[in-house]
């Protein structure tokens, strides 16, 4: 017993290193490995052989499963950012809906940018300037354009909303051998709940401001470092921050039916393959050990995001061919762009790894499991407390599944339980306690919008973290009585 403390203990440094190291700033490349030795070491486990191999077998996989859609994720988001569909986008919504509605409006564009797949960042990156113009002329706080920014890109278009091509959306696929439309009833009230608490709650804080005569106004936010901002951003997202100035942007901007086509392309290809295409083509073949025997339900998911959001690249290169005259530095950057999400996110499952190898991780497995209200509410538990430890939604819900995924599907089909009403739960609930103060979007979203925690913390808490668990328990609630839907 007392070897278990001991482990237990290790288990609890490695993770308080792990959160230090990443808050102060340090790369996951080195955060990650450093935590699982310490784990490692204080079970007596050999070091180099968990490090060499246990972590990098893991963050192997991952990279494997994963880096064709951070790949394909990074270069679509160049090309909407580089041919100026992006910013198009943003601002024919911005422009119709006009200063009255001007934090919906800004939610709305990032909203539908997000949702057909366009980076977090770029989008956040496209947005804020035009966000500040509106908010300036509807005199909106500037405080409140983060939340706003939040709302629409790093909330339900990233976890709920059914079909999204977001990695937290994706990861699920893998363990449940669901598809990103998984539980799409369930996806899209979960959607309108973080929607309508996040408008009226920003709604509500917009009118008291107005009341006590508060108007636009800048913050004078803490001086960052560019390179400190940077990893904070590869950690929550699939794009590189730093390949954003590459390339080439576009000074005229299309027009917003050919803004939004790639956008609708990545939706309706991914629609069509994932419930029409691929269930009717023959894929015997990959029962044969050269293809890792494996399974239509364990791939579809992944070839259908691929294909939809290869697809949509090439007709966005092609439609804005004029627009992006350095197509190849664009592609360049677009693929650079997407490296270090993925090895960062990949560094942190092999953390994971290296952990749920250590003898006393029943524990901690036994103590999820034993969380009352079954596996939807163990896997949202989870799910929701290893994001807060990472702050990251991505990271933490990979670390969950590839440490309790196989569990809780077998769990699931024992009590009947549908993977799809799983990956909804464990999508939604990756993106909740993630919002915590530390976690790399946020810190990234403030630096972009020039604000600070003090001034706009409270308004990202309540439209990223508090809307989502009331959704959360809305579908779990109703997984339950329905089932999934």
């Amino acid at each position: 017993m007392s070897a278990y403390i001991v482990e237990l203990l290790g288990i609890l440094i490695a993770l308080g290193l792990l959160i230090f190291l990443a808050f102060r700033g340090y790369t996951l490349l080195l955060a990650a490995p450093a935590a699982a030795i310490v784990a490692a070491a204080f079970s007596g486990e050999p070091l180099l052989a968990k490090w060499t191999l246990t972590f990098m077998q893991a963050t192997g996989r991952f990279i494997t499963n994963f880096f064709p859609l951070f790949l394909l994720g990074g270069v679509f988001g160049k090309l909407m950012d580089d041919s100026g569909a992006a910013l198009s986008v943003a601002r024919c919504m911005t422009e119709r809906l006009g200063e009255k509605r001007a934090v919906m409006a800004v939610v709305l564009a990032c909203a539908l940018l997000t949702y057909g797949g366009v980076s977090l960042f770029v989008v956040a990156f496209a947005v804020f300037p035009v966000a500040a113009a509106l908010f300036r002329q509807a005199e909106v706080p500037h405080r409140l354009i983060p939340a706003a920014i939040a709302l629409g890109a790093f909330t339900f278009t990233m976890t709920a909303l059914p079909g999204t091509p977001a990695i937290q959306n994706a990861i699920p696929m893998a363990y449940f051998g669901t598809t990103l439309f998984a539980a799409p009833v369930l996806g899209f009230i979960a959607s309108a709940i973080i929607l309508g608490f996040g408008l009226w709650w920003l709604r509500l804080i917009e009118t008291r401001a107005h009341r006590a005569g508060e108007s636009y106004s800048a913050e004078t936010p803490v001086a960052t470092d560019d390179q400190f901002v940077r990893e904070r951003a590869a950690n929550a997202d699939n794009f590189d921050i730093a390949e954003l100035p590459h390339g080439h942007r576009s000074e005229e901007l299309p027009s917003f039916a050919l803004s939004v086509a790639p956008i609708l392309i990545v939706l309706v290809v991914n629609l069509l393959m994932s419930l029409f295409v691929l269930p009717r083509v023959y894929t015997g073949f990959l029962a044969e050990p050269r293809f890792g025997e494996t399974s239509l339900s364990a791939v579809s998911g992944a070839w259908s995001i691929v294909t939809a959001l290869a697809i949509a690249s090439l007709i966005l290169a092609v439609i804005h061919r004029k627009r992006i005259p350095e197509l190849r530095k664009t592609l360049d950057a677009g693929a650079n762009a997407s490296v270090l999400p993925v090895l960062n996110t990949a560094s942190l499952v092999g953390f994971g790894a290296v952990v749920a190898a250590l003898p006393a991780f029943a524990v901690v497995r036994d103590g999820f499991l034993a969380v009352p209200g079954g596996p939807l509410v163990s896997i949202a538990v989870a799910a929701n407390v290893m994001g807060g430890i990472t702050g990251s939604a991505s990271g933490g819900l990979a670390i969950t599944l590839n440490s309790l995924g196989e569990t809780y599907a077998q769990l699931a089909a024992s009590m009947g339980i549908q993977p799809e009403l799983m990956h909804r739960v464990a999508a939604i609930s990756s993106g909740a306690l993630a919002m915590l103060p530390h976690n790399g979007a946020v810190v990234t979203l403030l630096a972009i919008c020039g604000a600070t925690q003090r001034g706009s913390y409270r308004e990202i808490m309540m439209v990223g973290l508090v809307g989502p668990l009331i959704a959360l328990t809305v579908v779990i609630a109703l997984g339950k009585l329905f089932g999934a839907f």
